[in-house]
C-alpha cells in the first residue's frame, strides 16, 4: 500500500484486534484481502468471520494463557458507562492485562480514543492534534487516562474518531424519523465508518504514522445542518429544535487525516448520508 510520499509498505504479517466489535471486524476483513493473518480478541466469539483466529479472552480479568505473537496491534476497546462513573479502572485494567499477556510489545499499535476527550473545550477555531485535550466527563476522562496509558505501555498512536456514522450506525436518522428534539446550534464533527476503516488500515501500512490523528470528515457542521439535509433526503419534516440554542459542541480540523489518506471517500456528511439513506433504501426495498 503507498502512502503519502509514495513509498510501498508490505502489509502487516500478523495482526491482533483487541475489542474487535463491528469496526475491528470490518478492518480484519480488508487486512485478510490484503495478506495479514488476523486475530481477533473479545469477551464472545461468536459471530466472528471465519477467517480470524478467534480468542475469547475477558480483559477484564487477568489472562491465564499467552496471547499470539504478532507485528501489529489495533485495540477498539470502550470504557463502560457504568465503570466510568464509578472511576473501578476497569478499562485501564485491560490496557495492563494485556500488555502483560503479549510475548512482547508488536512493532506497531494503533489505539482507537475518542474526540470526546476534547468535550471541555469551548474554542471556536478548529482543533489540531496538537492542541491539549480537555475531559470532562468520566466517561472522557477514562478515554485520556486509556491514551496516555496506551502510549505508555505500547507506544501506540492514537486515533480520534469523532461520532462515526454508516450502515448500521444511524443514530440521528433515527431521530429524524422519530421526531425527537435536537440542538441545532451543537456544533459537531463525524467520520463515516469507510474512512476511518481505511484510516486504521493505513495507519498499520504507512511509514512514520502520526503519533496522534483526529479521524473526521472534511465538514464539520451544526446538529441542525445535518438533521435539516437529512430530513430533507427523507423528504421529512426536520425534528424541532431545543430551546433555547445553545452553541456548545467542538470543532476538529481533519487536514493531518487528508494528508495521510489522500482523500476521502466520504468528505461531507451531505455524501455519507447519501450513501446511508441510498444502503437503507435498498435494504427495505419490496423484493421482487
Amino acid at each position: 500500500m503507498p502512502d503519502p510520499t509514495g513509498t510501498v509498505q508490505e502489509a502487516p504479517g500478523r495482526v491482533l484486534l483487541v475489542g474487535c466489535g463491528k469496526l475491528g471486524t470490518r478492518l480484519g476483513e480488508r487486512l485478510l484481502s490484503a495478506g495479514a493473518e488476523v486475530f481477533a480478541l473479545r469477551r464472545n466469539t461468536a459471530g466472528l468471520p471465519g477467517a480470524f483466529s478467534a480468542l475469547p479472552v475477558d480483559l477484564r480479568e487477568p489472562v491465564q494463557r499467552e496471547l499470539p505473537r504478532v507485528d501489529a496491534m489495533v485495540i477498539t476497546l470502550t470504557p463502560d458507562i457504568q465503570e466510568a462513573a464509578d472511576r473501578s479502572n476497569g478499562y485501564l485494567a485491560a490496557l495492563r492485562n494485556l500488555a502483560t499477556a503479549l510475548p512482547s510489545r508488536p512493532r506497531r499499535v494503533v489505539f482507537v480514543s475518542s474526540t470526546r476527550v476534547f468535550e471541555g473545550r469551548t474554542d471556536h477555531r478548529a482543533l489540531t492534534e496538537v492542541d491539549t485535550p480537555a475531559p470532562l466527563t468520566p466517561r472522557g476522562r477514562t478515554l485520556r487516562d486509556g491514551e496516555l496509558l496506551a502510549s505508555e505501555l505500547f507506544g501506540a498512536h492514537i486515533v480520534r474518531p469523532a461520532g462515526i456514522y454508516g450502515p448500521g450506525r444511524e443514530m440521528l436518522l433515527r431521530k429524524v424519523i422519530d421526531g425527537a428534539p435536537v440542538q441545532y446550534a451543537r456544533r459537531t464533527n463525524r467520520i463515516h465508518e469507510t474512512d476511518l476503516v481505511r484510516t486504521l488500515q493505513t495507519l498499520l501500512f504507512v511509514e512514520n504514522p502520526p503519533p496522534i490523528l483526529h479521524a473526521v470528515d472534511q465538514t464539520p457542521a451544526t446538529l441542525g445542518e445535518v438533521v435539516t439535509y437529512i430530513a430533507q433526503r427523507l423528504g421529512l419534516q426536520p425534528p424541532p429544535r431545543i430551546q433555547p440554542d445553545v452553541a456548545s459542541g467542538t470543532i476538529l480540523s481533519g487536514a493531518l487525516l487528508l494528508s495521510l489518506l489522500g482523500t476521502l471517500q466520504y468528505p461531507t456528511f451531505e455524501a455519507g448520508y447519501d450513501h446511508v439513506i441510498a444502503t437503507r433504501n435498498e435494504q427495505t426495498s419490496p423484493q421482487t
